[in-house]
């Protein structure tokens, strides 16, 4: 497990450090459960014969059904595998492989594979396929229409299929079954390219499935002028609609972030600003927004600047297209990074990551007014062992956390 953080085990919460052939259960009467299995090392992760293990991940993407049941996806010798937990994480299914051919599978930093369950039951997954040249890939598509007992063979989404970047995927399920993906594009930054003109950043592009993903009509451009490698937030609004926000190369390479709302399928609002940290840089930081949508409509999103008069995490809302964002509420410890926020009705949570000299941390606020007002900020999760970053997801009311770390995948509610 090659992680770039560290950190360390909490009281109170559930740990999954490799993958059984059964659910095995954990025990709760413990000040924190840890399944009773060797941990495994790089060697072992890499052996031809390992057996699929959750350490040997460096990620893990969680997601719920209608019905509350947990699915997980994660990666190892490139393969993507997926499990099932009917009692929020305690006890996890045995591993099923989505793709039966071995792939180059994009899971670290900013990549992973993408899931999420329509109302029908469908298991959507998309990730990013690296090719053989240094930033280049695919956009990746495989569904289960048989509650997760086997996937359709993989098929490429991005219609263009050069060998240029198209990647960073982004996945969302509308409430009639609608499977939208977005993804960063070069495709037209190469044909400014090969026409000798200038053209900063790459492009967010996207499709959509109104057939359950069966198929996928043309790929449409949201947005030119996207930053390169910062992963996109991708959410569904309270009309049934999409909604992407990026980070956006202004002229002079102002690198802020911007947002677009959907007036329908086929059609993408236009990019409206974000903020203006007015953050110039002529490189792409690998630091991607976050976003989510309360039931009420407001747009919730963090994000990070490295202005230097600007710099560190922001949260902004916005509840109406032509007010604009609030201003920017900044939080976090010099060195914070990688935010998410969720909404669930007008509790709002923000997570991230701080290392404080000898742990990685992953620091907390909340507000229980849509966003307007802020908790001081604690720590909710610690380790001295490797870590991915953590995630938020919800069911029924509550918020959850996910973490993997190299001490085993943690999963529980706020």
């Amino acid at each position: 497990m090659k992680l770039s953080k560290l950190f360390s085990a909490v009281i109170g919460t559930l740990f999954v450090t490799a993958c059984a052939t059964d659910p095995v259960p954990l025990d709760q009467s413990r000040p924190s459960a840890l399944l009773q299995q060797a941990t495994v090392s790089a060697a072992d992760c890499a052996s031809p014969q390992a057996l699929p293990q959750i350490n040997c991940s460096d990620t893990v993407t969680a997601s719920f059904d209608h019905n509350g049941k947990l699915w997980i996806v994660w990666v190892q010798q490139q393969h993507i595998y997926l499990q099932a937990s009917d009692d929020a994480g305690r006890h996890f299914s045995a591993p099923v492989m989505v793709n039966a051919e071995a792939e180059a599978v994009a899971a670290h930093g900013e990549y992973r594979p993408k899931i999420k369950i329509g109302p029908e039951g469908n298991i959507y997954l998309t990730w990013t396929q690296s090719l053989e040249k240094r930033h280049t890939g695919h956009i990746r598509f495989s569904r289960s229409t048989d509650g997760g007992k086997s996937f359709s063979r993989p098929v490429t989404v991005n219609d263009n299929v050069d060998v240029i970047s198209h990647r960073f995927d982004a996945l969302a399920v509308g409430k009639n079954g609608e499977v939208f993906i977005a993804w960063l594009d070069a495709r037209d930054k190469e044909k400014a390219k090969a026409a000798k003109q200038e053209f900063n950043g790459t492009a967010v592009y996207y499709a959509w499935s109104g057939d359950g993903g069966a198929s996928f009509h043309p790929n449409r451009i949201v947005a030119p002028h996207s930053c390169e490698c910062c992963r996109l937030g991708v959410e569904i609004d309270q009309n049934n609609l999409p909604v992407v926000m990026w980070r956006h190369v202004y002229d002079g390479n102002i690198r802020d972030h911007a947002l677009s709302r959907f007036r329908d399928w086929n059609t993408p609002g236009p990019a409206q600003r974000v903020s203006s940290e007015n953050w110039q840089i002529d490189a792409c930081p690998h630091h991607g927004p976050g976003l989510s949508i309360a039931d009420d409509g407001r747009v919730h999103g963090v994000w990070f600047s490295g202005a230097p008069d600007r710099q560190g995490l922001f949260y902004g809302h916005a509840s109406d297209a032509a007010a604009g964002f609030s201003a920017p509420h900044r939080f976090g410890n010099p060195g914070a990074k990688h935010p998410q926020v969720l909404a669930e009705g007008q509790r709002v949570v923000v997570v991230w990551s701080e290392f404080d000299g000898s742990h990685n941390l992953v620091k907390l606020i909340q507000s229980d007014d849509g966003g307007s007002r802020w908790s001081e900020p604690e720590t909710a999760e610690s380790s001295l062992v490797a870590a991915d970053d953590a995630f938020l997801l919800s069911h029924g009311g509550k918020i959850y956390l996910s973490w993997q770390t190299a001490g085993g995948y943690r999963f529980r509610a706020l």
